[in-house]
């Protein structure tokens, strides 16, 4: 099919309207939530033919991303398939080295004091510890929040050892932000309360750019109490690393100084074959890439089909660690869609202006307007919508590092829905948004149907938008991005985890 043509797109002039509001109805209606489940159906061959599942190493991930880059190829995109990398085996050599130098000499013991966090890549750091947002003494029932949000980091200085709690969010939440951070090692030490003071053995599987231990409550709050305090890390470790593959299709007009970027990941958890994590965000994105080949868009747009979220958010931080600061600034708003038909949704919109004042802050300027626009698409649809907080457990994390404003669409995870929510979107209050969240019954049958054309539309309608018209998001410019965020040249940052343990 022939491209949209402007004077075919505008009618008459009594239907003549703006160019995101003329090619945004246009693409919204040639998205249809039937063909995106064709996408989802072709998801669940590739899992059924390949061991069940479609996780990062496997067949199924490779014949995922194959389906997908040969896709949009024969549609006219400009395809890259970008190589990632990811932790298949790590060894410790020998034990780990940590110490405090000043203000006192102490050796601390391997296997009681502190294990070294799995996988730490090998390095020999000698460095101040700073604390991070920690709370001493600790509270009665856990809830440090220590090393959760980048604003914790607000301050901390470059090249530092940084000394993180446990509690509230993932490690690996707390890693990667002491590693965007510029933390040159880190030491998690526990909570605190009974039950919560030991150290042990940590296997996340999350390779950072220092030395990494887990040490017990009673180092950490020496440390933390200790004016000034230094310590040495040693590790000598030994990690092996598989590849796999992000898919990168751009379209092949629009302005590249301006790109509209939007993303979804295409790995599975290895329990099952992912069709609503992230099948639906990912089939939603490929269909409204196909149809949108048809429209001579103003800006460059983008789509991102990210590998290896499920172990780390791997594929979307290894490919914004490899832009440069003008390829960065490039990218004008990033548009992430991960889990967008739980069978007991709701709709959640990610909270760009921290209305909801809950977790973390506001994203980067921009972010709000995303927010609203996706917002503005709901109510003039008359569906109810909610805020999602940006919680650091998605490919949007990256981009809102460096500063690139980022929104999307939710629709629930393992967390549990509620009776206002039920009341507004139908379903079952008290019951998991998805109750096959990384398991092997997440399948084609685990899908929301409503959800998903909906979704869709919401997708294709703000891809179109931004496509055509970028006025109310500021400019893109280094000092958008935190100061603490700014990459370094160290490695990319590599690794494997399972990123819900706290």
């Amino acid at each position: 099919m022939a491209a949209v043509t402007l004077s075919a797109a505008l009618g008459t002039p009594a239907e003549a309207g703006t160019l995101d509001d003329i090619f945004a109805k246009i693409l919204v209606k040639k998205v249809t939530g039937e063909n995106v489940h064709k996408h989802l159906e072709k998801f669940q061959a590739i899992a059924d033919a390949n061991g069940g599942n479609r996780a990062v190493g496997t067949p199924g991930y490779a014949a995922s991303s194959d389906y997908v880059a040969q896709t949009l190829r024969r549609a006219g995109y400009k395809v890259t398939v970008q190589p990632i990398k990811y932790v298949e085996n790590w060894v410790e050599n020998t034990p780990t080295v940590f110490q405090q130098t000043a203000p006192n000499a102490k050796a601390y013991v391997p296997g009681t004091d502190f294990f070294t966090v799995n996988a730490s890549p090998s390095g020999d750091v000698t460095a101040q510890v700073q604390g991070v947002d920690l709370t001493l003494p600790p509270t009665p029932t856990p809830s440090s929040t220590s090393g959760c949000e980048r604003s914790d980091f607000t301050g901390f200085v470059r090249g530092r050892i940084a000394l993180i709690q446990r509690g509230t969010c993932p490690f690996t939440q707390k890693l990667r932000n002491a590693d965007w951070a510029g933390a040159a090692g880190v030491i998690i030490f526990n909570e605190g309360q009974p039950g919560r003071t030991d150290a042990y053995e940590l296997p996340l599987g999350e390779w950072r750019g220092g030395p990494m231990v887990f040490a017990d409550f009673a180092v950490g709050q020496e440390l933390a109490s200790a004016p000034g305090a230094t310590v040495r890390i040693k590790t000598d470790t030994t990690t092996t690393f598989g590849t796999s593959t992000n898919v990168i299709a751009e379209t092949r007009f629009g302005d590249p100084r301006n790109v509209v970027m939007v993303g979804a990941h295409l790995d599975s958890v290895p329990e099952g074959p992912g069709i609503n994590d992230n099948g639906s965000g990912t089939a939603a994105i490929l269909e409204t890439a196909l149809q949108l080949r048809h429209i001579p868009v103003r800006y460059k747009v983008r789509f991102g089909f990210w590998g290896a979220e499920e172990i780390g958010l791997l594929g979307s931080e290894q490919y914004v660690r490899g832009l440069s600061q003008a390829e960065q600034d490039r990218i004008r708003v990033y548009l992430n869609f991960d889990m967008v038909a739980s069978p007991n949704y709701a709709i959640k919109i990610y909270d760009g202006d921290d209305s909801d004042g809950v977790g973390s802050p506001a994203g980067p300027p921009g972010a709000a307007q995303i927010e609203k626009q996706l917002e503005s698409f709901f109510d003039k649809r008359g569906v109810g919508h909610v805020g999602t907080d940006f919680d650091a457990r998605s490919d949007y994390d990256a981009f809102n590092w460096v500063g690139i404003p980022s929104g999307g669409i939710f629709t629930g995870a393992e967390g549990i829905k509620t009776p206002a929510e039920a009341a507004l979107f139908g379903g079952t209050a008290g019951a998991p948004y998805d109750p096959c969240y990384h398991s092997v019954c997440d399948t084609i049958t685990n899908i929301d149907k409503t959800a998903l054309d909906v979704n869709s539309d919401a997708i294709a309608d703000s891809t179109a938008r931004f496509a055509f018209n970028l006025r109310a998001i500021p400019d893109r410019s280094s000092t958008a991005a935190l100061t603490a965020a700014t990459p370094e040249s160290r490695p990319a940052v590599e690794g494997s985890d399972d990123h819900r343990l706290r």
